[in-house]
C-alpha cells in the first residue's frame, strides 16, 4: 500500500514522454512487467507478459480464443476434472472438444491428476490436441499437479501447455523457463492479483510471445496499433502493447509488482517451506477432529498440499459449519463448491459411499447433489499454528 500512496500523487496514463507524470507511469507500468517476468523466471527473450481485467478468468478467456485461431486444425483441449470454472468453461466454449483427465484415487478421496489417464488420452487424441488446460494448485484441497511432466509429455505431441497458476503463484516457486530438459519449460502461466496480496484483481498472462505474434490481437482500440487511415490499421508488433488495448489499470499493475516484489524478498521457496510445515501440521490436527472428513490425498509422501484445506462435518451442513466458525469464532472460511463443481461433486460422493454402502448409485447422486459442499480453510503467509489450533478448537466446541 506505502507504495501506492507514494505513486497516486503522480499518476497520469502511459505511453507518453512529455511530462514527469507521464514518464513515471509508462516507466513503473514497465516494471510491473518485468517484475512479473521476474517472479515466474520467464526468459523476457521467449515470454512475455500483458496484463488483463477480471483476474484469471480474463486471462484464461483470452488465451483459450488466441490460440484457437492459432490453430484450428487442432479442435481439442485437455484439461481435469479438479479444475476452477475459470479454466474449464472459456475452452469447453471455444473448442469442440474437451477431454477431463481424472485425478488419482486415494483412499476415499482423490489426489493428484492421474498421469496414466493423460497419457491414455494424448494416445488417443494426440494430434488433434491444441493444449493441456491444468491448475498448478487445486483451489479446492490445495493438491499440486505435476505441471512440468504434464509440459513435457503435451510436447512431445506437438501441444502446448497453459497453467492456471491463480492459487500457485503466491504459495510457491513457479519455474516457466530454464530447465535443464527444454520441454519441460510452461507455455502460459495466468494468475491473479488478487491471489497474491494485491489490491484490486488485474489477471495476469505470461506466454510465449510466438503463440500471440503474427496475429490479430483479441482485443483492439487504443494503443495496439502501430498506425491507423480510414481503410485499414496496422497492428503493432511490440509486446505488451499489442495485447493491452486502451488505457490500463497502471495502479492495479504496479500494486502487483510490488507485491511481487515483496514476496520475491521473503523468498518463494521459504514461503513454500514454512507453508508445506504448516498444511502438515493442520493434516495431522484435524485428523483427531471426531466426525470429520478431510477431502483430497492426506499423505503428504503421496500428495503434496498447499494453502488450503477442505472438510466436512459428519451430520452438519457445510454452511451452518461456515457460519460457526465465522460469526462464534471469527475464523474466516469458505463453504460450497468454490467453482469447481465436478470435483468437489466426486469427493462427495465418494465420501457417502464409503459410509453408506447400502445405498444405490441413484440414491447416492441424490443424497450428494443435496449435500454437494465442503467448508475451505485457507492458508497465507500471515498464519501459524495457533491459527490451526483455532481452526481444531471451533470444530470440536
Amino acid at each position: 500500500q506505502s507504495v501506492l500512496d507514494r505513486y497516486q500523487p503522480h499518476y497520469a496514463n502511459t505511453h507518453s514522454t512529455l511530462h514527469h507524470a507521464a514518464r513515471l507511469s509508462t516507466r513503473e507500468y514497465a516494471w510491473a512487467h518485468e517484475m512479473v517476468l521476474r517472479f515466474v523466471h520467464a526468459d523476457p527473450v521467449e515470454w512475455m507478459c500483458f496484463f488483463v481485467g477480471s483476474g484469471t478468468t480474463a486471462g484464461v478467456n483470452r488465451v483459450a480464443r488466441t490460440m484457437r485461431r492459432a490453430r484450428p486444425e487442432r479442435d481439442l483441449v485437455v484439461t481435469s476434472m479438479m479444475e476452477h470454472h475459470s479454466n474449464d468453461l472459456p475452452h469447453r466454449k471455444h473448442f469442440s472438444q474437451v477431454v477431463h483427465v481424472r485425478a488419482k484415487a486415494a483412499g476415499q478421496s482423490l489426489g493428484a491428476v492421474d498421469m496414466a489417464h493423460m497419457r491414455e488420452v494424448f494416445e488417443a487424441h494426440g494430434t488433434r490436441i491444441n493444449y493441456v488446460a491444468i491448475t498448478g494448485v487445486s483451489n479446492v484441497t490445495g493438491i499440486l499437479n505435476p505441471i512440468h511432466e504434464i509440459a513435457a509429455l503435451a510436447h512431445r505431441h506437438g501441444a502446448g501447455v497453459v497453467v492456471d497458476g491463480a492459487q500457485m503463484a503466491a504459495h510457491v516457486p513457479v519455474r516457466m523457463s530454464g530447465h535443464c530438459d527444454p520441454m519441460r519449460n510452461l507455455d502460459v502461466f495466468v494468475f491473479s492479483g488478487h491471489k497474491t496480496y494485491a489490491p484490486g484483481s488485474p489477471g495476469v498472462v505470461v506466454a510465449r510471445r510466438e503463440l500471440f505474434r503474427g496475429s490479430e490481437p483479441d482485443e483492439v482500440g487504443g494503443g495496439m496499433v502501430q498506425n491507423v487511415w480510414l481503410d485499414r490499421y496496422e497492428i503493432s508488433e511490440s509486446f505488451p502493447d499489442r495485447e493491452e488495448a486502451g488505457t490500463p489499470n497502471i495502479p492495479g499493475a504496479i500494486g502487483l509488482g510490488a507485491a511481487l516484489y515483496a514476496l520475491s524478498q521473503v523468498g518463494m521457496e521459504n514461503i513454500a517451506a514454512e507453508e508445506q510445515r504448516l498444511m502438515e501440521y493442520a493434516l495431522q490436527q484435524l485428523s483427531a477432529v471426531p466426525g470429520i472428513t478431510v477431502y483430497g490425498a492426506t499423505d503428504p509422501d503421496e500428495c503434496r498440499r498447499t494453502g488450503a484445506v477442505t472438510f466436512n462435518l459428519e451430520g452438519c451442513d457445510h454452511a451452518l459449519t461456515a457460519a460457526v466458525l465465522n460469526d462464534y469464532f471469527n475464523i474466516a472460511v469458505r463453504n460450497e463448491c468454490f467453482c469447481a463443481h465436478p470435483y468437489v461433486r466426486e469427493m462427495v460422493m465418494m465420501s457417502l459411499e464409503a459410509s453408506s454402502a447400502d445405498l444405490s448409485n441413484a440414491e447416492l447422486e441424490r443424497l450428494a447433489e443435496i449435500h454437494r459442499g465442503m467448508v475451505r480453510a485457507s492458508f497465507g503467509i500471515y498464519n501459524t499454528e495457533r491459527d490451526v489450533d483455532a481452526l481444531v478448537s471451533g470444530l470440536c466446541w
